[in-house]
């Protein structure tokens, strides 16, 4: 079975609280795997001021296919007026875990095999 193709969708969003709401809806709707966030600093030409600030980047694992639907979803779930979103083709990775991606992303589920599978470790309790 071929691996289906994956990207990397990414977006950045003002508040802990916004990434957390955008990155659980994402995953629910069955848009992108997993979705994973962390704050970063900004800065940035807007309306002719230099401006600054923490935002919080997502990167949003996905099958390539489902990348249009999740721009979409990001721009109109999105409290920016012009949000970030860049998509970046993946261009290999671990294939089980690509197999996982596609799996995640889509609403046919595939079967892995017990090693394949997802562990949250304890410290992420």
């Amino acid at each position: 079975m071929p691996i289906p193709k994956a990207s990397e969708v990414t977006t950045t969003v003002g508040t802990k609280d916004e990434a957390i709401r955008l990155a659980d809806a994402i995953v629910r709707e069955r848009l992108a795997a997993c979705v994973q966030f962390w704050p970063i600093r900004s800065t940035y030409h807007w309306r002719g001021k230099i401006e600054s600030g923490v935002e919080f980047r997502l990167s949003c694992k996905t099958r390539t296919t489902r990348v249009p639907a999740l721009m979409r979803f990001i721009r109109t779930h999105h409290s920016y007026e012009l949000p970030e979103i860049i998509s970046t083709p993946m261009a290999g990775g671990l294939p089980d875990y690509l197999k996982w991606i596609a799996a995640e992303s889509s609403h046919a589920r595939l079967t892995f095999p017990p090693q394949a599978t997802r562990k949250r470790s304890s410290r992420s309790a």
